[in-house]
């Protein structure tokens, strides 16, 4: 794959930058701003060696209509900040004003363009329209740099298109974000352990299928959690549950069964009597959810205290741990102790601990911890998922 290194003399040059900046906002306050402060390495590699960088992003789902709170204006202004310079931002992304910004571009300035989801060629399923858009974006720069990697499993016009109209290589996330998922797929380091959690089984399936036979634990909790213990034969009263998955999920414990790999599940259960802060909770064996007051009704937010300390005991022996999926609804602070454990105790391995981006990302976040205290926190936690399901990535494949 093609790196910085890779690229020529870049002084006076305009290179245009993917970066992915899909932040989350409260208005136009950023409530999480890992995602900027992950793309500074490769901008200010850039900078340093004086080119004009283009940053383009997009930002939720605007579906190529321009909607007010899908700006990228308040990253370009919290961009600035973090560059610590001044950092322009055009209110089009191939306009009028897009054009006059970049032709006012000096050495080492850097200009964010647009929302790119505001123009429906990026990702428009037809190919002919979204290299149409990409023309037109490439028609700014000299060259192309890959750094979202949040986006890297999408064929759209900016991640895919577009890297085949200009000289183009992987950005310095990229680079460091695809070290990590060799050393999780590559002889890891023993005892493996994944940690999944989050809503649905049915968004994990892949992984689960890929990696059983490579782990030497699977840890099961969140929403997700519920089919398997259906799949027990348990009753799981009101929670999530995905009942067309149930003999999947049969299938996978017995598989794992076979391989010798143990699936962990949790053995308690924090019930409440319905989704809210101000619920009435009660906590009790996986097998008797609806043994509760709440009978039928009840909701499962979040695994058990004594399963959160056995998930942890599990995670901290473990010299390889990859975690993708809140155990609870940790927005709620009487539903956030399994997360928050599962959390401390990544923070305590002795070897390798991924946090597999998106839910668990935020959740980490806004728990407490930092960055800093785990070896690697994913800027994708889709495009992760799907590297670790063996799935091809358009947005690395072109840069081959």
């Amino acid at each position: 794959m093609r790196t910085l290194a890779d690229l020529p003399n870049l002084k006076s040059k305009t290179v245009i930058v993917r970066c992915d900046l899909n932040v989350p906002l409260d208005g136009s306050k950023i409530t999480d701003d890992g995602r900027v402060i992950a793309s500074l390495p490769t901008l200010k590699y850039l900078i340093g060696e004086g080119a004009k960088v283009i940053v383009i992003s997009h930002l939720g789902r605007p579906a190529g209509e321009v909607v007010a709170k899908y700006s990228l204006g308040p990253v370009a202004g919290r961009l600035g900040e973090l560059l610590g310079t001044d950092v322009s931002f055009a209110s089009d992304t191939v306009g009028s004003n897009a054009k006059s910004a970049v032709a006012n571009l000096q050495d080492g300035q850097v200009l964010v363009l647009e929302n790119l989801r505001f123009n429906p060629g990026e990702t428009a399923k037809d190919s002919a329209e979204r290299s149409a858009f990409a023309s037109e974006i490439a028609a700014f720069g000299d060259f192309f740099v890959s750094d979202g990697f949040g986006v890297v499993h999408r064929k759209q016009a900016s991640v895919y298109e577009l890297a085949g109209l200009l000289p183009s290589a992987a950005g310095l996330l990229i680079e460091a974000e695809l070290k990590v998922l060799v050393r999780l797929t590559k002889n890891p380091e023993r005892p493996y352990v994944v940690v999944l959690g989050g809503s649905k089984v049915s968004d994990k399936l892949g992984v689960i299928d890929h990696l059983l036979p490579h782990v030497n634990q699977l840890l099961v909790g969140g929403g997700m959690v519920f089919t398997f213990l259906a799949a027990l034969g348990y009753k799981v009263g009101s929670s999530l549950l995905e009942v067309d998955q149930i003999e999947r999920v049969k299938g996978y414990l017995k598989r794992a069964e076979e391989l010798g790999i143990e699936v962990v599940l949790p053995t308690d259960i924090v019930v409440a009597s319905k989704f809210g802060a101000d619920a009435e909770v009660k906590v009790t064996g996986s097998d008797l959810i609806e043994g509760t007051p709440f009978g039928a009704s009840g909701l499962g937010l979040d695994i058990g205290p004594a399963s959160a300390l056995h998930f942890a005991d599990v995670i901290r022996n473990a010299k390889t741990v990859f975690w993708n999926g809140p155990m609870g609804v940790f927005e709620i602070d009487q539903f956030a102790n399994g997360t928050k454990q599962v959390a401390l105790a990544l923070t305590e391995v002795d070897g390798l601990s991924v946090v597999g981006g998106g839910d668990s990302a935020a959740a980490v976040r806004i728990l407490g911890f930092s960055d800093e205290q785990f070896s690697h926190i994913s800027t994708g936690g889709g495009a992760s998922l799907e590297y670790l399901e063996g799935k091809e990535m358009p947005g690395l494949e072109v840069l081959k």
